[in-house]
């Protein structure tokens, strides 16, 4: 049966704000405090949606989260009405207020680890909800993510839904964006590739000293097992702590892979040597392109910066790939004529298309990160909610939901107005019957 790899992109959330909550994300520290723009940065992502879209690629839409979150305020012991409650957070504790109105779920790499049924001894398409520990205003995400991805991809017979591992340090795990499975074809057995940044049992192991390892190798295991994976079809690899020091807080920031090929930086992974003998093994034989950036051409710094490796890898067929780069690439003469040197190279990779993502960038956020990708077989995609793929009708009346309820600017102070949540809650009710959803948001379940 026919396979394809699906990409469902995040919606960017109607609070889209920058409040640098992200401690070892360079971008999004940088940008604390600014004003945003939620009507562009969601124009943005789902523009690029739509040109992926028109180029016959499975493109899907995930839901954002209700934002600003009173039922987690209520948690924190905030009372009274909503508008109460988030008048007492703004004077009391303005950065959980700031944290209770992120708009991260946009970036839905971090939304789950996926494996398809190719993989999976059961025959099915396993989903976990990252439980994303290491940053509150992520944690808070994987119960609304869970049931939005249990709406997107229904029933059990060709879906296994997963809780979130256990919401500790131990276990912390930031789903797909240190996951990556490489294939001959999507429908055929895969490689499981997990990166994680530190042990979470064994403290002789090394780690970074500045910056946190979000990932942990407890976590990636336990996914694997629960998902059912041939274990001699599994890679577990170290990311190189000094690169995590140096802002790369995800795989996806120094490394991206798709099918028969891995684009990483000669200094992602320790021992990458070993790295890439167990991932040729695993890969049984078949070739494996694996492209190594080398420190002379391109600086850990200037991955970070340009977000290079924050890319997409798109199949166009059986031997040529499209990578999709953010025009913060274009606008960096090395990175640029780097791009152009891995085309004119024999590599999958035989075109280059660019986004403008800004919106997202500036939170620290590139193609990569807006996308999380499913492989689905025929019967699969024939199952899967057919009101979230990406049609013209859907872009456009998609496009009119973001003109009516997102503003065009967002200043951290207008976080604690009431309005703003009404506007927001407003925006979600439609949007869950634009793509068929049901009652998903926690004011919708509660009656609020």
């Amino acid at each position: 049966m026919k396979a394809f790899e699906a990409n469902f992109d995040g919606l960017v959330g109607p609070t889209h704000n920058y409040a640098g909550l992200s401690f070892g994300n360079v971008a999004s520290e940088k940008s604390q405090a600014s004003v945003s723009n939620p009507r562009l940065a969601a124009k943005q992502g789902l523009a690029k949606m739509k040109a992926l879209h028109d180029r016959g690629f499975v493109q899907g839409v995930l839901a954002p989260q209700e934002r600003p979150d009173v039922h987690t305020l209520r948690r924190l012991g905030f009372s009274g009405s909503d508008a109460q409650v988030l008048h007492h957070a703004a004077r009391q504790a303005p950065r959980i207020l700031e944290a209770c109105c992120s708009a991260s779920s946009m970036w839905t790499a971090n939304a789950a680890t996926v494996s398809p049924s190719a993989d999976a001894l059961d025959g099915r398409v396993h989903f976990t909800p990252a439980n994303l520990t290491n940053k509150f205003h992520r944690s808070i995400e994987h119960a609304t993510t869970g049931r939005i991805l249990a709406a997107t991809f229904p029933g059990d017979r060709h879906f296994k839904h997963h809780p979130a591992l256990p919401g500790i340090e131990h276990f912390g795990d930031e789903g797909a964006a240190n996951h990556t499975r490489f294939c001959g074809h999507y429908g055929e057995p895969g490689v499981g590739f997990f990166v994680y940044g530190r042990h979470a049992f064994d403290l002789s192991q090394p780690r970074p000293g500045r910056f946190p390892a979000r990932q942990t190798l407890e976590a990636s295991q336990a996914i694997a097992r629960a998902h059912r994976l041939d274990s001699a079809r599994v890679v577990f690899a170290q990311q190189n702590p000094a690169v995590i020091d140096a802002g790369v807080f995800h795989n996806d920031v120094i490394a991206v892979g798709n099918r028969n090929l891995l684009l990483c930086h000669e200094q992602a992974y320790l021992e990458q040597a070993r790295v890439k003998r167990d991932l040729q093994r695993a890969f049984d034989g078949e070739p494996l392109h694996i492209v190594e950036v080398s420190s002379a051409q391109l600086s850990v710094s200037e991955a970070v910066g340009s977000y290079l490796f924050n890319s997409q890898l798109l199949s166009l067929d059986d031997d040529h790939m499209l990578m999709v780069v953010p025009e913060e690439c274009r606008e960096n003469p090395r990175v640029w004529s780097l791009l152009q040197a891995i085309l004119a190279e024999d590599n999958p990779i035989s075109e280059i298309e660019v986004f403008d993502l800004k919106q997202s960038m500036s939170n620290g956020g590139g193609p990569a990160c807006l996308r999380l990708r499913v492989v689905l077989n025929e019967a699969e995609l024939a199952a899967t909610n057919p009101a979230t793929l990406m049609s013209d009708a859907l872009f456009a009346r998609l496009n009119r939901w973001i003109d009516t309820h997102y503003r065009d600017r967002l200043a951290p102070k207008d976080l604690a107005d009431p309005q703003l949540l009404y506007e927001s809650r407003t925006a979600l009710s439609e949007l869950t019957e634009i793509l068929a959803l049901g009652p998903i948001y926690p004011f919708q379940r509660q009656g609020g």
